[in-house]
């Protein structure tokens, strides 16, 4: 019987206990402080993350993990008895991860299935889950890989940040960089293109509208078939229990699978206080 291995990098900001208890290895980037590098999760947490942001006088850098932190990640897998591995990262857009998974799983010796989700966060988080739960109930490498990009290509990622500031100044504004959001409480709901691109969504005057726009669309997309949602927020568990009880207002039909607590790669450019949902029509 085939075993299939998964493999993810830390941006899907899932907790660590989840992945290991899920059987998924995670391969960290790294956050770039003046004081040092850290690996995002493994040396800073969430909630530490966000503290040194807090008293930082410049603002961190993100890197990608190189092939080599790959390699022997596939590597381990194969050992363990793994026959081929699905390998779920963010968008390519945003990130020189894609690369260096692809770059590893070229010379790896069991096949491995590389995907760019075209998404971050909670939305790769739903992605993972759906191919956890592909290898779970038996399926091959094809079944696996095809659970995941069909989470992948289905999922709709909304979110809104408190501030566009750390967004615009990381470099990764992308089509919304030109939002004038710090005008009139305007609080921009941001989503990613087709190309895995940041783009604005809709412009709202405030964050319980914010929550409102996001509610009202996944309602309007749970329409005609019910999907299945995760919810992100970096520090405000708060603002995720409103854009539940938002989602419970609209009408949405929709199961909850997963609530995300950003982690250190992701919010350096979200930033505290971002709140979003992920979702995807149920197959």
């Amino acid at each position: 019987m085939d075993r299939i291995g998964i493999v993810c990098d830390s941006t899907c900001d899932m907790a660590t206990d989840w992945l290991r208890d899920h059987d998924v290895m995670m391969v960290p980037l790294k956050v770039l402080f003046d004081d040092g590098t850290y690996l995002d999760r493994v040396e800073l947490p969430p909630a530490a993350f966000f503290e040194k942001l807090k008293n930082a006088t410049n603002l961190p850098k993100t890197s990608q993990p190189s092939p080599a932190d790959f390699s022997a990640v596939y590597q381990q897998l194969a050992d363990q008895g793994c026959t081929g591995i699905v390998s779920i990262h963010l968008t390519a857009a945003l990130s020189g991860t894609m690369e260096s998974a692809t770059m590893a799983a070229a010379s790896a010796r069991v096949p491995v299935r590389v995907i760019d989700t075209l998404l971050v966060s909670i939305a790769v988080a739903l992605v993972i889950q759906a191919a956890v739960e592909a290898r779970d109930a038996g399926g091959d490498l094809d079944a696996v890989e095809a659970a995941a990009r069909y989470a992948a290509e289905h999922c709709r990622l909304l979110f809104a940040l408190d501030t566009l500031d750390y967004l615009v100044k990381g470099g990764r504004a992308g089509k919304a960089q030109g939002l004038a959001a710090s005008v009139l409480n305007i609080k921009p709901v941001l989503t990613f293109n087709g190309e895995g691109i940041i783009e604005p969504f809709k412009k709202v005057k405030g964050s319980r509208k914010a929550l409102t726009e996001i509610a009202a669309q996944a309602a309007e997309d749970s329409a005609s078939r019910r999907i299945r949602v995760g919810l992100l927020s970096s520090q405000a568990p708060e603002l995720v229990d409103e854009l539940k009880a938002a989602l419970d207002e609209a009408g949405a039909d929709y199961e909850l699978a997963y609530v995300s607590e950003v982690g250190a790669a992701i919010g350096t450019y979200a930033g505290p206080r971002a709140v979003g949902a992920a979702y995807y029509p149920l197959p």
